[in-house]
């Protein structure tokens, strides 16, 4: 374990040492942007550094009812409830979620959408999908949750929803897009452009403001119904409202996070090109590549001061997963630099 005093972007200090940082999120590296840093003051300026009442109080915030309408907006979904955290929004959604049906939990589903005690399945997703897909369809409607991750960061997968059209009673789907939003889809709506519609299925999308945006922040959208319902449950009314300064940047910062979405698929895109020499897992074209396993291969990165992903996730007794993480901060001689570090190690 290392410990650094600044925050990372395409570099990171390490004891001295300036690292190349191909590691963490903020995929499309707002974090590091003066424009949009100078936002983020802007709203301070504004609002201070945190509304100090309840989203259910007597004394309300419009810039909340702003930001909401303008996530539902690029979703393509009716309504949006915004939270401090996408793991306090994850699960408001899954505590509500489980008031509307018998939870069907898919493997691997990250811990935020746990509701206590939960047991995953332990078989493939491929044979979850058709046992889904035959209990679904022998019980009457409303009977079942869909509860799953939309993308997989560990694995750097965009799982399938096209399968959704094979259900014949209605169910709701609650799906994290936490590693989704802001990267896929044409103008960054996330993995809502590839989830079918279909009368039997209705969403409960949740998704964390942080790892495209940079932001503390989190979002539940869905139906108008679904959503005036979850604002009434105490983890929406009981909790801090995200800081006013984060929606003030996040809404005013929609050029800066389209041009900073075109540097990103442009890295991407070199780095799809430049690996393909090498055993380096990316199917889906997102910024998480997987490489070989093993600390050695970490060890050897270190040494020639690139540092990548490799830790215990989610859980402490989970085998780490090496990964080249990828954002819209690196310039294509990083990217040539970890190609040519990776030859000589792999």
């Amino acid at each position: 374990m290392q410990y650094t005093d600044h925050t990372p972007g395409r570099t990171t200090l390490l004891e001295g040492r300036t690292c190349l940082f191909f590691s963490g999120f903020a995929y499309l590296g707002l974090h590091q942007q003066p424009a949009f840093k100078a936002l983020l003051a802007q709203g301070v300026e504004k609002y201070g550094t945190v509304f100090p009442s309840s989203r259910a109080g007597n004394i309300r915030l419009s810039l909340y009812e702003e930001i909401e309408h303008a996530l539902c907006t690029l979703l393509h979904l009716q309504s949006a409830a915004v939270f401090s955290s996408g793991f306090l929004a994850s699960q408001a959604a899954v505590h509500y979620a489980l008031t509307c049906g018998k939870p069907l939990y898919a493997p691997d589903t990250h811990p935020a959408l746990w509701g206590l005690p939960t047991a995953l399945p332990l078989v493939t997703r491929e044979e979850w999908i058709r046992q889904t897909i035959e209990q679904v369809n022998s019980h009457p409607d409303h009977t079942f949750v869909i509860i799953t991750d939309a993308v997989n960061p560990l694995t750097s997968t965009r799982h399938p929803f096209q399968w959704l059209q094979e259900l014949e009673r209605k169910v709701l789907v609650v799906a994290d897009d936490s590693h989704g939003i802001g990267i896929l889809g044409p103008a960054g709506e996330g993995s809502i452009h590839f989830m079918p519609k279909t009368p039997q299925v209705h969403y409960l999308l949740t998704t964390s403001l942080a790892k495209a945006y940079s932001i503390q922040g989190g979002v539940v959208a869905g139906s108008a119904a679904d959503i005036m319902a979850l604002k009434k449950s105490p983890l929406f009314a009981g909790s801090t409202p995200m800081a006013p300064a984060n929606a003030h940047a996040w809404l005013h910062a929609g050029e800066l996070i389209q041009k900073m979405r075109k540097l990103l698929q442009q890295n991407i895109t070199h780095m799809q090109q430049i690996m393909a020499d090498l055993p380096v897992h990316n199917p889906h074209g997102l910024p998480v590549f997987i490489l070989p396993p093993g600390d050695t291969l970490v060890k050897s990165l270190e040494d020639r001061d690139i540092i990548i992903s490799s830790f215990p996730y989610p859980q402490p007794q989970n085998v780490p997963v090496n990964r080249a993480v990828v954002s819209a901060l690196h310039l294509r001689e990083d990217i040539t630099t970890l190609h040519q570090f990776l030859k000589e190690i792999v």
